[in-house]
């Protein structure tokens, strides 16, 4: 395992929780290629409330309980390692949207 330090990239997907890839939930599937890929690692978070492209609100309040809550999966790693998987990225994801920035890693211990 390798050991992340210094400057890195941060890569953020934003999606919807109802999205899907081959009939399983998209995060799911991305959390796995990541760890497949070799990985430092990913975190899933889901969103309380939000909305994309389209304006339509999703929030998890009782009265209008959304089935599609926003999902951010996080993915820090080399930037190389990062460019190299957008294009299969891209084939997964039918909408959503993808940001990219440096971040400093301070520690990461095994």
């Amino acid at each position: 395992m390798q050991k992340l330090e210094g400057e890195q990239t941060l890569m953020r997907i934003f999606i919807g929780e109802s999205d899907r890839y081959q009939k399983r939930p998209l995060h799911e599937v991305l959390v796995e290629l990541f760890r497949k890929e070799g990985f430092a690692g990913a975190t899933v978070l889901k969103g309380v409330a939000g909305f994309g492209a389209n304006s339509v609100l999703h929030t998890d309040r009782l009265l209008c309980m959304s089935q599609d809550l926003p999902v951010v999966i996080e993915v820090v790693d080399h930037e190389a390692k990062i460019e190299k998987i957008i294009p299969r990225l891209d084939e997964m994801l039918k909408g959503g949207m993808i940001t990219l920035e440096k971040a400093r890693v301070i520690r990461y211990k095994v």
